[in-house]
């Protein structure tokens, strides 16, 4: 029988709580330690995520050698020195999106992970849901014909905090990172490679950060995917991928959906996956698989699909202008 996976978490706020009760269903796998500089309460928080090694020191939590992997989920900003301070421990890390703020970042730590032999993975949730997996199918059995555009939008009304992360250019916030990382790496599931150009809009808000942004991404010859993201409505937050031959629609939450339909020939047929506990499960199975193999990336989820994925980022964030203090 195989031994207990035990989990650490930096950073153990509202997305940390959704991977934690992930974690806690999945058989063979728990919670194991906890790490928050400004938490005042370290019991407290040990409760909070059942766990009786709770520290307020990130270098505390890596020296646990108890710790299978660590499961990052501070604010953008610090994703890159969480993770490399982790990654020289030696302990695996499942790091949230998006991985870092910039290519360069990206770039430095999988050369670390390269360099200790360690595993690092994009906590890209939605690459792992089942209904991927049916989507997948379609598209290698070229279902529809020839891929010619892909179109999705994703957003919500965000609370009016400069102070909060998502609108905090000190923290990286901003749609392109927030949001708009989902929907370049959709992108880059259908297409499988880089796009040639991009074009981009976005609208910079008074705290420095963009708002809302359009952005179209050109593949080849009569090959277009086209996004929006908008933290100033609420979008229906669907994707359709179009070809040659029929359509493929994923239901909203495009990036949580449970439900994808498939139009060819005047005819539709819808697919349900029901998720099994909130999502998250299916990549933190695929991190433990990896991790137990002493593989340093997923194979679903590779390294170069990562940086590819942050290259495409930085090339939108430098033609709509937003660049961060710190960088």
């Amino acid at each position: 029988m195989a031994k207990v996976f035990n989990w650490g978490i930096i950073g153990p706020g509202r997305i940390a709580e959704k991977f934690s009760i992930a974690v806690q269903g999945i058989s063979g796998s728990q919670i194991y330690a906890v790490a928050s500089r400004s938490s005042s309460d370290l019991e407290k928080l040990g409760k909070k995520f059942s766990t009786a090694n709770s520290y307020s020191s990130y270098k505390q939590l890596a020296e646990n050698p108890d710790v299978d992997a660590v499961y990052i989920a501070t604010p953008h900003n610090f994703h890159y020195e969480n993770a490399k301070l982790c990654l020289t421990h030696h302990k695996p890390v499942l790091l949230e999106k998006p991985f870092t703020v910039n290519a360069r970042q990206a770039k430095d730590l999988i050369s670390t992970a390269k360099k200790e032999n360690v595993f690092i993975m994009e906590a890209m949730w939605t690459r792992f849901l089942p209904i991927y997996k049916v989507v997948r199918k379609w598209l290698d059995r070229n279902t529809i014909g020839e891929i010619r555009l892909v179109r999705s939008t994703l957003g919500f009304v965000a609370r009016r905090d400069p102070n909060d992360r998502l609108l905090n250019p000190d923290l990286a916030g901003g749609t392109v990172l927030d949001l708009g990382v989902y929907n370049t790496a959709a992108s880059q599931f259908v297409f499988q490679r880089q796009p040639d150009n991009i074009s981009a809009v976005g609208f910079i808000g008074h705290t420095g950060v963009d708002e809302a942004i359009s952005v179209s991404m050109h593949y080849g010859i009569g090959m277009l995917s086209e996004f929006s993201c908008s933290f100033l409505t609420h979008p229906q937050s669907r994707m359709g991928i179009y070809g040659t031959k029929g359509r493929i629609i994923i239901h909203p939450m495009f990036n949580s959906a449970e439900e994808v339909s498939l139009f060819i020939d005047g005819k539709k047929k819808t697919v349900r996956k029901p998720l099994r506990i909130n999502g998250f499960e299916y990549q933190i199975e695929e991190a433990q698989k990896a991790i137990r193999r002493g593989l340093i990336e997923n194979p679903l989820m590779p390294h170069q699909n990562i940086l590819d994925n942050m290259i495409v980022l930085d090339r939108i964030r430098k033609i709509i202008g937003l660049q961060y203090p710190f960088e």
